[in-house]
This record gives C-alpha cells, structure tokens and sequence, in this order.
C-alpha cells in the first residue's frame, strides 16, 4: 500500500510510520518540517520516503510531486497546539493554528485528489478537544477549534467523495505522552504513549474504511 503520514518527524507520527513499515510491502511518504529522525529510520527502510515541508506553505504541489503512485491512505496527523488565554491570542497566532490543524488538511486533501486510489481511506487526527460535547480547557480554544473544523471536514468529505469510494474518517485522540500534551498540561502524566496509539491508528486506518465513513470517533481513556 501507499501511504502518507503528516507530522511524521516525532510523537505519533513517527510512530505510525514505524507500524506502516513492519510491512515491507508498505511504501510510506512521510511528511515532516524535521525529517532528522525520519532520515534515521530510512536507513533501515528502504520504503520510507521522508518529504520536508512546512505544512503552512501556500503550494502543496511539492509534496504531489513527491508521490510515485495511487494513494491508499492519508493520515493527516501534523498539529500545531499554542496554549494561550483566550485575549491574549494574536492574530498571528490564529492564522497558524488554523493553518496547521485545518486548512493544511483540506488544502492536502485538495491537492491529492487526483492521486487518490479507489477505496482510499482518508483518516484525520483531531482531538478530544475538538469533539461536540466533550470537556473544554482553558487556553486551548483556538486549538479546540481547530480540531472541531477538521472533525466536520471529515463528515462532510465523507458524503462529497462518495462517487469515488473514497472514506474519510476522524479520530478525535486523548490524553497521548506527548510534546503537544506536555505544552497542553505541563504536569499531567497520560496513560497512553505514542507508540501504543499508534498500532491503533495503523489498524484503523488498514480496516476501519470497510465499515464506516464520515464518522468521529472520540479515543480516549480518561479527561484531558
């Protein structure tokens, strides 16, 4: 299969790519603004295609270019978190938070349509943050909002990709040990690592399609 992960260079990411690539017959197209650890990987796999690029770019048709074949899966995994009270929240800040968590997604999604196979699954990564009806934190609306745009987007792409038997789903993830949860809850511990969110999202990605579509599926053990 082939497969591109976004925010591939650390965290979930480069751990969803790490799954991907138990299966030498995956070809995995990883997309990250910090491919060190990426270029580390792809020595000892030679199906592992990091791809440099900053996600809030303007032009997305360097990372078709980088793409050889029929897309099977795209996770768009990359998040940009700035915890920041609500009147203290800049333009600027806005503009980027939106730009990574939402208008990346549609625009990648935008561009690789023609590149997409039939029966592509298209899975994003929001946030329990993001789901309708689910605990809200201060300093994180921006990134709640963010993520509850990307959740919709997955619903309504579901239903305008139809013709083409293209599925797209939402994970709305939890509490994960990460740099971003660190920058979220400074003192919180989470029960859950990368690496075991992972192997999730790698399965649901290879089975969930033949199921559902246009879903937003919370997952998560606890709150945050």
């Amino acid at each position: 299969m082939n497969i591109i992960v976004t925010g591939a260079g650390r965290g979930i990411g480069l751990e969803v790519c790490k799954c991907f690539l138990l299966n030498p017959d995956n070809t995995i197209y990883a997309i990250s603004r910090n491919i060190d650890a990426l270029k580390t990987l792809q020595v000892r796999f030679p199906n592992l295609f990091p791809l440099s690029f900053d996600l809030e770019s303007n032009s997305f048709d360097e990372v078709a270019n980088h793409i050889n074949n029929k897309i099977d899966i795209l996770i768009n995994n990359a998040g940009l978190l700035i915890n920041k009270a609500f009147g203290d929240f800049e333009q600027t800040d806005l503009e980027r938070t939106m730009n990574v968590n939402f208008i990346a997604p549609f625009k990648l999604i935008q561009t690789l349509l023609p590149y997409f196979a039939e029966s592509a699954h298209i899975v994003n990564i929001s946030s329990m943050g993001g789901f309708q009806g689910s605990s809200k934190f201060s300093g994180l609306s921006a990134y709640s909002a963010s993520k509850a745009a990307l959740a919709c987007l997955s619903e309504c792409l579901a239903e305008e990709l139809k013709p083409r038997n293209i599925k797209v789903n939402c994970l709305c993830l939890g509490a994960v040990q990460t740099e971003m949860l660190e920058m979220a809850f400074p003192n919180y511990k989470a029960d859950m690592q990368p690496a075991d969110i992972s192997k999730f999202i790698v399965d649901f990605a290879l089975q969930a399609y033949k199921y559902m579509n246009g879903k937003v599926i919370p997952v998560s053990l606890n709150t945050p």
